[in-house]
């Protein structure tokens, strides 16, 4: 599936909520000043609960509690479109998604909200733990290609042990993989990782040479690597899972002889 990173650039996009390849929509900003001395009210999941919506007549108690639960969230949102009011604020811009209508916040030509990398979507067949180090390593790509390279190298590390290797030596986990008959573009890969560690880095560690497209080749080997390992497979024993049991049967008698 092609993959299109956010980019104040384009008008579609992979969305940073949902994922999707979908049209955005963009939205400058404007200010509205609040009274002398005052401070931002933030509505805490506390004050929310406490608070008394009662006090609102029926036929707008409704919006005022829809429009204090968003704000609970601590994520931007339209409280009504299109009806700024007062200053325009430069350079700071905002992304609405077609697909999940949820907004992102642009400062200059960098998402700031939500947070995220502009690394490719994990696959989603990954382990929660892996997964966790990927979408870390994508958040920090764009201001520290090397952290996010040790965190690729590490999830790559996990993924060994989650393919039954120890994980403590690369070099021996990919010769364990293949004496069990590992695919030839996922040793390739994983060969791939080992040497552009130069050898020598351990998964973890921060190697000064790391620049992005060192960082950007590791996510997409590790991809691969949960592609052609874990994703495959599963979808091969979903197919042959759904077939007929009398079918089935039949295979077993078959292999049986």
């Amino acid at each position: 599936m092609k993959y299109v990173p956010p980019s104040t650039e384009e008008t579609a996009f992979n969305c940073p909520h949902c994922g999707a390849l979908a049209k955005q929509f963009w939205r400058s900003a404007y200010a509205h000043p609040m009274d002398k001395d005052a401070t931002p009210q933030i509505w805490t999941r506390e004050r929310v609960d406490n608070f008394d919506f009662d006090q609102f007549k029926d036929e707008v108690r409704e919006d005022m509690r829809r429009l204090v639960e968003r704000c609970a969230t601590g994520a931007p949102f339209f409280e009504k479109d299109e009806k700024y009011v007062n200053s325009h604020i430069g350079n700071l811009w905002l992304s609405r998604c077609y697909n999940c209508d949820q907004l992102s916040v642009w400062i200059y030509n960098r998402l700031v909200y939500p947070v995220v990398g502009s690394a490719p979507e994990a696959n989603s067949d990954l382990p929660a733990e892996i997964r966790r180090d990927y979408d870390e390593a994508s958040a920090i790509l764009d201001v520290s290609p090397r952290g996010a390279a040790a965190l690729i190298r590490l999830a790559i590390q996990k993924l060994c042990v989650e393919l039954g290797q120890s994980g403590k030596n690369i070099n021996e986990d990919i010769k364990s993989l293949v004496q069990n008959g590992l695919d030839t573009r996922v040793q390739k890969a994983l060969d791939a990782v080992r040497v552009i560690g130069n050898n020598a880095v351990h998964p973890g560690q921060i190697d000064l040479r790391d620049d992005r497209a060192t960082a950007e080749t590791l996510f997409r080997l590790l991809n691969l690597v949960a592609e052609k390992m874990i994703s495959e497979p599963k979808h091969v024993d979903e197919v042959y899972a759904s077939l007929p049991q009398s079918q089935l049967d039949a295979i077993q008698r078959r292999d049986k002889k």
